[in-house]
């Protein structure tokens, strides 16, 4: 296996969110490029990643499977810089780790047996599918964590709303003129820490597409040419007050 990656900032910022929810991961590398879909260990939210074959200048590869630390992956990607690349290349129970700027610097990344059967985005279905700017998305979430520890995304009316209810509330309203919504009247109420962390994937798309339903898990996905990332989140379903 031998890949080389030219702007591996995407993957660096990619490992580094996915780092904050689980610990350790197998990366599949195939004919179609390398993919992570993972869950957390609290079975609350499960995350997708693919990087295409068309990401990389060079990509000579059997089908692997990588059983990774994440959180030392993150730490060597970190030392790349916005000019450097990146070369992979697996030996025996090693993966190798090049980057290339002014100098080349060399690591080696001890590949880990995870136990486990390998995990699947599961095919669910939804009444609701909102497509919004990233930017908007994430100050109508922090809104929400300056009141609240979860939050609710209602449509109603043919309107979208974020809202978050404690002792005090916020509430952000899209309509069709900021947001593309195909959605039918439903509600369901998301953990804020876990939307917190998703956010930093918004951070790397200019569009965020939501699809949700009454009570329902939320799809969140963020796709640009270079890559895909989703994340499947569970519902908190309480009893109102």
């Amino acid at each position: 296996m031998l890949l080389k990656l030219e702007n591996p900032t995407l993957l660096s910022k990619t490992i580094e969110l996915l780092s904050e929810l689980v610990t350790e991961v197998k990366i599949k590398v195939n004919e179609f490029g390398m993919s992570i879909t993972a869950m957390d260990p609290a079975n609350v939210a499960m995350v997708g990643f693919k990087l295409p074959k068309s990401s990389f200048s060079q990509f000579e590869t059997d089908d692997e499977i990588l059983g990774i630390n994440l959180d030392n992956l993150k730490q060597i990607l970190k030392r790349c810089g916005s000019g450097s690349f990146l070369i992979l290349e697996k030996k025996g129970n090693l993966l190798g780790i090049q980057i290339q700027d002014r100098i080349k610097r060399n690591f080696t990344l001890s590949l880990i047996e995870i136990e486990g059967e390998d995990k699947e985005m599961p095919s669910l279905e939804f009444s609701s599918r909102v497509e919004l700017n990233s930017i908007d998305l994430i100050a109508s979430i922090e809104d929400c964590v300056v009141v609240a520890d979860s939050c609710s995304f209602v449509i109603e009316e043919g309107k979208f709303i974020i809202e978050a209810k404690g002792l005090n509330s916020a509430r952000s309203e899209f309509s069709g003129d900021e947001a593309n919504i195909q959605a039918e009247n439903c509600k369901s109420k998301y953990s804020l820490e876990y939307l917190q962390k998703f956010m930093k994937g918004a951070k790397l798309c200019e569009k965020t597409t939501l699809q949700f339903a009454n009570d329902h898990p939320l799809k969140m996905e963020f796709k640009t040419e270079q890559m895909e990332l989703s994340f499947i989140l569970a519902p908190r379903v309480e009893t109102e007050d």
